[in-house]
C-alpha cells in the first residue's frame, strides 16, 4: 500500500523475497482482504476453471495477473503449471489424474510346480502322522 517493492518489503518483514513476491501478486489481483483471510489451505479448482484460465493466457494473450483476477486463482504457481500443461497437451492434459496405485499392479502368485505341490503334501502328511502318534501315546498313557 505504501508503494514499496517486494525486495524492500521482504527486508523490512524478514521474510523470503519469493514469498513477498507471491503476496504482492495476490494483493494486486485481489486486494488486502484476501491476504488477511488466507488460512493456508489450498484452493480446489474445477477442470473448467483450469482450462479457461490456461487458454485465456496461452491462446488469448491475457496476462497471468489478469487471469488470476478474472478466474479467482489465488496463486501464480498453479496457473503457470496449467499453462505449461495446456501448451503441451491441450485441455485433456488438465484433466484430474487418478490417485493411488492402479488396480492389478500387485505381484501375481507364481504357479507352483508339481514337485512343490508334492513337497507340500508330504509335509502336511508328516505333520498329520506326528499328531496321530502323539494322540495314540496320550490315549495309551491314560489307559482309555
Amino acid at each position: 500500500e505504501r508503494g514499496h517493492g517486494f525486495e524492500s518489503a521482504a527486508k523490512a518483514l524478514s521474510v523470503p523475497r519469493d514469498t513477498v513476491r507471491q503476496w504482492l501478486c495476490a494483493y494486486r489481483s485481489f486486494g488486502s482482504e484476501v491476504l488477511l483471510s488466507m488460512d493456508g489451505k489450498q484452493a480446489r479448482y474445477t477442470h473448467g476453471q483450469r482450462v479457461a484460465a490456461a487458454s485465456a493466457v496461452v491462446d488469448g494473450g491475457m496476462s497471468k495477473q489478469d487471469a488470476m483476477k478474472a478466474f479467482g486463482i489465488m496463486s501464480m504457481a498453479p496457473l503457470k503449471r496449467w499453462c505449461a500443461l495446456y501448451r503441451g497437451g491441450g485441455a485433456e492434459a488438465l484433466r484430474p489424474k487418478p490417485k493411488g496405485r492402479p488396480r492389478g499392479s500387485g505381484s501375481k502368485p507364481r504357479e507352483r510346480t508339481r514337485e512343490q505341490e508334492l513337497e507340500e503334501r508330504c509335509r502336511r502328511l508328516e505333520t498329520e502322522v506326528a499328531y496321530l502318534k502323539k494322540l495314540r501315546a496320550l490315549v495309551e498313557r491314560d489307559g482309555l
